[in-house]
């Protein structure tokens, strides 16, 4: 009887496992803070529950960020990430596949593959819009750039930043700097640039007024 038991218990936790995992969304998440990414600055992908709320709480445990909650007329929003808390010039927003939605982070239902950005947020005092982000691809490259790893013999790497308003509309980042590591910049046209080799070293473009671009090896 008691081995009975048991298996019963045995396949009701897996079958609560399977459900658990088969409920689970495989999503990037990034977040970006006042000062520097605070995590997934290579966009890694973690699972969650359902919302864009999730995509928080989950990113804060695998980093260990502490983040609150406060609850007002329309539901629970988040009101601190990390060391700072929300101001009346600035508070904490968030992206799902680079679009500002209109409803709290709690109501925003995500699918695999989706990809949910949170950031730190200065308010324009006018609009009260957030800032744009920013988006780094690897580029292609030219023929004339091509022309130049032939004639030199050395490899190109070429990044295009892109960047994003609340609705999502992408213009070029005119201006926007790639930092490659920590030690150097290298000035974009138009939000592209080519870079030498750098092995083990990431790539990031940041924008005065922006928020920072993912990061790309």
């Amino acid at each position: 009887m008691r081995k009975r038991v048991l298996i019963i218990f045995s396949i009701a936790v897996l079958a609560v496992v399977f459900v658990s995992s088969a409920a689970a969304v495989s999503v990037s998440v990034r977040i970006e803070g006042k000062t520097r990414t605070l995590f997934g600055g290579t966009d890694p992908q973690l699972q969650v529950t359902s919302t864009a709320l999730d995509a928080l709480v989950a990113a804060a445990h695998a980093g260990e960020i502490y983040y609150h909650l406060s609850t007002g007329s329309s539901g629970s929003y988040v009101d601190q990430i990390g060391l700072y808390p929300a101001l009346t010039s600035g508070g904490w927003m968030f992206k799902v596949n680079g679009v500002l939605p209109p409803v709290g982070a709690d109501k925003v239902a995500l699918k695999s593959g989706d990809h949910v950005l949170w950031y730190w947020a200065n308010f324009d005092p006018a609009t009260f819009a957030g800032p744009k982000t920013l988006r780094l691809t690897i580029s292609g490259l030219t023929h004339a750039e091509r022309a130049l790893e032939r004639r030199t013999h050395a490899k190109l790497y070429c990044y295009a930043a892109v960047a994003q308003d609340d609705r999502g509309a992408i213009t070029p980042a005119n201006g926007a700097v790639l930092h490659v590591g920590s030690k150097r910049a290298v000035k974009t046209g138009k939000g592209r640039a080519c870079v030498g080799p750098h092995r083990g070293l990431l790539v990031q473009a940041t924008l005065s007024g922006a928020v920072r671009s993912n990061k790309l090896a």
